[in-house]
């Protein structure tokens, strides 16, 4: 697969959508919610019940078990909450794309199943303090489950010509990060669309989150991590998965090999034969990637607003301001 998306609705999966309604409540939220279900037949009800609780004007569940026949009894005790069951394989990336195109409203809280959830997690007021700026995405401070602070603070850096990133579970309010763990984060759903949401040609849970929070800043917008909203994992906390393959591949094309010049992005034709020594995959295989990404790149290529280097840069001096 060398085709790479340039909206984020491109790939439309097959689905059963059931139930779900708009609040129309006076006090509702400008703030949906999508909640990531993995427990599959086992819901969590008491979940459903305290997100309805919040006021937001819509949620979302995507269901990642097809085989869950247990879904129609919940929706009819939920009728506000908007049940999505993929009938094939998706990715996260893919749930949260699929979820994104349901909904209205301008700021998306992205959560999952795994995380506790009490009743009243955010109100209004803390929605609109929490996006007032406006920026992109929003990451809460995440704990373990023994309420641990956990690596929620990342940032780019270089160990000589290689692209490294730095974590941190010291974290502070208003702080920078490179990306949010686990896609967990609220997000402006305009600038989610206009960045294309999440790229379903790779399905590596890393490498699809990296390529999506990289191309965020390189395209200039911002991701911060608030201390004013908090979740902690009900089990351990999960493991990323970085295994160098061609979901990674498609990252790197996408993102560390585009140079910017006169106010645009390119990839030199010069850099494939060093792509090519360094993919371990064959030659053809190897010029249709970097084909594909070359094009992609020429036609986003407005959109960057830095390099990688300058990222890496730029993101150094104003820590030392």
């Amino acid at each position: 697969m060398n085709h790479i998306p340039t909206t984020f609705d491109e790939h439309q999966i097959k689905r059963i959508v059931i139930g779900g309604r708009k609040n129309n409540s006076v006090n509702v939220m400008n703030l949906s919610v999508i909640l990531l279900n993995s427990s599959g037949s086992h819901f969590k009800l008491h979940v459903f019940e305290n997100l309805i609780n919040c006021n937001f004007l819509e949620i979302v569940s995507v269901e990642n078990d097809s085989k869950n026949f247990s879904i129609e009894n919940v929706a009819k005790k939920f009728p506000s909450i908007k049940f999505i069951i993929p009938q094939e394989k998706a990715s996260d990336g893919d749930m949260i794309n699929l979820a994104m195109s349901e909904l209205t409203a301008d700021y998306v809280l992205v959560i999952r199943d795994s995380l506790y959830i009490p009743s009243g997690i955010i109100l209004q007021n803390l929605a609109k303090r929490i996006t007032s700026e406006g920026i992109y995405c929003v990451v809460p401070w995440l704990k373990d489950k023994n309420q641990e602070s956990i690596h929620t603070y990342f940032a780019p850096s270089a160990e000589k010509t290689h692209f490294v990133i730095d974590s941190s579970s010291v974290v502070t309010d208003g702080i920078r990060t490179l990306l949010p763990f686990d896609n967990i984060g609220i997000y402006n759903r305009k600038k989610f669309i206009n960045l294309g949401g999440f790229d379903y040609t790779i399905q590596n849970p890393y490498w699809q989150s990296l390529d999506l929070a990289l191309r965020s800043w390189l395209w200039g917008e911002e991701t911060k991590i608030t201390t004013m909203l908090s979740f902690s994992y009900i089990e351990d906390s999960p493991l990323e998965d970085r295994t160098v393959n061609m979901d990674y591949l498609r990252y790197y094309l996408k993102n560390e090999l585009p140079r910017i010049k006169n106010n645009k992005a390119y990839i030199s034709r010069r850099t494939f034969i060093k792509f090519f020594f360094h993919s371990s995959c064959g030659y053809l295989e190897a010029r249709r990637l970097f084909k594909a990404a070359k094009k992609w790149v020429e036609k986003n290529q407005y959109y960057f607003k830095k390099d990688l280097p300058n990222f890496i840069q730029n993101w150094k001096k104003k820590d030392e301001e």
